[in-house]
């Protein structure tokens, strides 16, 4: 248990709560496929395609993230996995995400809260737990993109990827940055 939260991955018995936690429209249709899709993947799929993607993960046993409970109710996610599994972060392309080494890693890239639970520490409580679950599956380095709120304010909506000082608070240490957005890792 993180932070008084119960978090646990999303194994196919727990395939209703996503769904039941994203809602009908899988949060505004992206149904946290847009980092596994490189940008002709993402429009291709359009929503079913992504939803579909989501579920055959889940169906599959593959991991695709993290939920956080209060009261045996579904209110937080996080997506975490190996590095390989997102298209968009293993583009050349990609100024941002793309990989600055060739070391293997994990990365934690996605935060969705249900509204009533934002600001009670759900996010912090799930990246507590998606660093403890990526060490379990054999993680020896783990990276996160967050927004550094320090530079300007920032929407909730806008914060799905964390904040810097969440990430630096749990540990993580920021080791490069494009533009504004930092590169964090945890390693060891």
């Amino acid at each position: 248990m993180a932070a008084g939260y119960e978090v646990h991955p999303v194994t196919p018995d727990r395939r209703a709560d996503l769904l039941r936690l994203f809602g009908p429209n899988g949060v505004s249709n992206c149904w946290c496929a847009w980092w596994l899709l490189d940008n002709r993947g993402w429009e291709e799929a359009g929503a079913d395609g992504r939803r579909e993607l989501i579920e055959r993960m889940v169906a599959d046993g593959e991991v695709p993230g993290l939920l956080a409970y209060a009261d045996g109710e579904p209110m937080g996610w996080v997506a975490l996995g190996p590095r390989y599994r997102y298209a968009r972060m293993m583009s050349a392309r990609s100024r941002v995400y793309k990989p600055l080494d060739d070391d293997p890693s994990w990365v934690i890239n996605c935060f969705f809260m249900d509204k009533g639970w934002r600001g009670k520490g759900v996010a912090t409580a799930l990246l507590e737990a998606a660093v403890g679950y990526a060490r379990s599956q054999g993680a020896e380095r783990i990276e996160g993109y967050p927004k550094d709120t320090s530079l300007r304010k920032i929407s909730n909506a806008d914060l799905f990827v964390g904040s810097l000082q969440m990430f630096l608070e749990a540990g993580f240490t920021e080791v490069t940055r494009v533009g504004d957005r930092p590169l964090v890792r945890l390693e060891g």
